[in-house]
């Protein structure tokens, strides 16, 4: 990250009066500038968060240009995915914005600032912050979902630290803290005992002790200070004897409306991840193989309303509204983000490489696409891969840099030494040539872990997958008429290959029956290949999915005989429709007539699925691109136009819009 700073940063100053004179247009163009300015350089700084930025500057931008119309604090949520640079970005905005003196950053876990009281309340993190009172500050609340007052059974949790929270969300002005004068409420109250003790005994010492000091020590004087809202050293307070303290102590108790700290000036960045509202992805942490555009694409359709039933599940209705608006939610990186990510880590080890001893390296498209293979896990942002890059790279970056110097001969001739992965994707290859046009090369062994696992090296194994996720590709093409989002068998999360679908918005009978037709004709490729004896279990889940569906189809959509909705519950009380029986039957033979139809159709297509599980079995994977190649190659035309790996949201493969126009023209 760079370390740049907008010069001339105008700083918000203390709450102007309401008779202030209003702000010359030449500091609001300036601020304006600023702003923008800080934008850009977030952008350049943050890969792949420009529309993340955008919103947060927008929100914040009232705030920073016209501070005299806040009178509350200005509440920005940012929820994402871990790994996605939220904290990142509201630590980089603030020194960007000059506030990197009054920024104040809170752990909502409770337990990672310690077990003192002012690091236990909101209220005492500010005070032992740059913030004053009345002026403007950053507060970033982060890992919020982890502050949870709500279990999953919906019962109150209690909760100990930060409490003080909701009544700064709410206006911005804090009560004092009483509980933090008790301390010195006690000592006040032993001073006046033992003066009258002193008393009682005539000579001010009892027993040989000597007479007893009032004295406040460095905190309990901050703590005075701080509800006092004092201007003296804390030095002089400290030195104060009983009497002032109680006289003032007295003074704040009467005096109810100077108790309030004003903090209305405070923007504040509630930071967090919801797994409630990232549920498809947040949980497949060790997800090495989907392509990360297809998290990506999941994660851009979450919306206020997603964030809001998210919160739901941790928070009460009247915290949640206490938050606001608006929230920012952060969609997953792309791959072309990953990718630009992996380039620029890339370009900065190599240009260090360059700085420290001299020598420029190149690194190959083909390293950069290995990199991504073997580093990237959607679902965890960028930790991941800074571990894996570095991993990688550094070591044989700093080896292929001392070989380079042990050649004298190569060195002065102005050249990028360029490295590439071998042949066997085990070794970083780098190449340079000499005065004379000798060339040279060495080999740096690279540990590739994820490209290992992937690989499956048994020949019968990969047949098996091939076959399989062909069968299932194939006829969801001819049925849906798109292409898999992807189809692999080499992968690394689990044992096995997959397909992946676009799902659909809006399904209909026929779309429903096409779909268990798709899941059963994995298992009908492997018995068209292998024979009916040689069927695999790996079919289960395909069953079970299938088998589901088509009760579904019958039980709950009232696209069999029945419309009745039939249901299967234990509770006595539960009045609904459990007659399960007559439809056991007619799912049976729902089942029997769309397995028969996969058959029918990759009998049909025979020459389609031998090329598919050529594909499948040379490159592990079959893109969507090739994919519609394939089949064009085949006749085989879809009946629906577009692809689904560029689609932004669901499809619907029905031309409704049209029907009813047909129905209304008729009419």
């Amino acid at each position: 990250m760079q370390n740049t700073l907008l010069r001339g940063v105008i700083p918000l100053e203390p709450r102007q009066s309401a008779t202030s004179a209003p702000l010359p247009s030449a500091e609001l163009a300036q601020r304006q500038r600023q702003l923008a300015a800080a934008a850009e350089q977030l952008k350049a700084e943050l890969i792949g968060m420009d529309d993340v930025i955008d919103r947060v500057i927008d929100a914040i931008r009232a705030w920073y240009v016209l501070p005299q119309l806040i009178q509350r604090p200005v509440i920005v949520c940012l929820w994402g995915l871990t790994g996605t640079g939220k904290t990142q970005l509201t630590r980089r905005l603030a020194q960007l914005l000059g506030f990197y003196d009054r920024f104040v950053e809170v752990q909502m876990d409770g337990f990672s600032h310690g077990a003192g009281y002012r690091s236990s309340t909101i209220s005492g993190m500010l005070a032992d912050s740059g913030i004053a009172e009345g002026a403007p500050g950053v507060l970033v609340l982060d890992e919020f979902q982890r502050f949870r007052t709500v279990n999953a059974k919906r019962e109150e949790v209690k909760v100990e630290r930060y409490q003080d929270v909701w009544t700064l969300l709410s206006d911005g002005r804090l009560p004092p803290a009483l509980s933090a004068l008790s301390n010195i409420e006690r000592k006040l109250a032993d001073a006046q005992y033992e003066a009258e003790r002193a008393e009682d005994d005539g000579d001010g010492a009892r027993a040989g002790k000597a007479p007893y000091r009032f004295h406040l020590d460095a905190w309990d004087a901050q703590e005075l200070k701080r509800m006092l809202k004092l201007r003296e050293p804390l030095g002089e307070i400290m030195q104060w004897p009983s009497s002032k303290v109680q006289s003032l102590y007295a003074r704040f108790q009467q005096n109810s409306q100077s108790w309030d700290t004003d903090y209305s000036r405070l923007l504040i960045f509630v930071c967090g991840n919801l797994d409630e509202m990232y549920h498809e992805t947040a949980q497949r942490v060790q997800d090495c193989d989907t392509d990360a555009d297809i998290f990506h694409r999941l994660t851009r359709k979450l919306s206020l309303i997603d964030v809001k039933k998210a919160l739901g599940e941790r928070f009460k209705p009247e915290q949640i509204a206490r938050l606001g608006n608006a929230h920012v939610i952060y969609p997953s990186f792309s791959k072309a983000t990953y990718e630009q990510l992996i380039r620029k880590l890339c370009d900065g080890y190599v240009g260090h490489i360059a700085a420290q001893c001299g020598v420029r390296f190149s690194l190959g498209q083909d390293v950069l696409d290995e990199l991504y293979a073997n580093a990237v896990f959607p679902a965890q942002g960028t930790r991941p891969l800074f571990s894996s890059v570095h991993t990688i790279l550094s070591a044989n970056l700093v080896n292929a840099a001392l070989w380079v110097l042990q050649h004298p001969a190569m060195l002065g001739l102005e050249q990028a030494f360029p490295i590439h992965l071998s042949p066997d994707k085990q070794h970083l290859l780098v190449r340079g040539h000499d005065a004379r046009g000798h060339s040279h090369q060495a080999l740096f062994a690279v540990t590739l872990e994820l490209n290992r696992i992937k690989q499956r090296a048994n020949a019968d194994f990969r047949a098996l997958l091939a076959v399989h996720e062909a069968g299932h590709g194939l006829v969801y093409s001819l049925l849906l008429g798109q292409a898999p989002q992807e189809m692999k068998i080499n992968i690394a999360s689990f044992e096995g290959g997959y397909n992946s679908f676009a799902g659909l918005k809006v399904t209909t009978r026929q779309n429903a029956l096409d779909m268990v037709c798709v899941g059963l004709a994995g298992r009908a490729a492997e018995e068209q290949v292998f024979g009916a004896s040689a069927c695999t279990t790996g079919a289960e889940q395909d069953f079970k999915q299938a088998t589901a569906d088509a009760a579904r189809f019958l039980r709950h959509h009232g696209f069999g005989q029945r419309l009745s909705r039939t249901d299967v519950t234990v509770e006595m009380d539960h009045h609904i429709n459990t007659d399960v029986e007559p439809s056991n039957a007619a799912i049976e033979a729902l089942l029997q007539a769309q397995y028969q139809r996969a058959h029918q159709l990759l009998g049909q297509h025979r020459a389609a699925l031998v090329a598919l599980v050529e594909g499948l079995m040379a490159q592990g994977m079959v893109s969507p691109q090739d994919m519609a190649q394939l089949l064009a190659r085949h006749g085989i035309s879809a009946t629906h136009q577009g692809s689904a790996a560029n689609a932004e949201d669901s499809l619907i493969l029905e031309p409704f819009a049209r029907h009813w126009q047909v129905f209304r023209d008729a009419a």
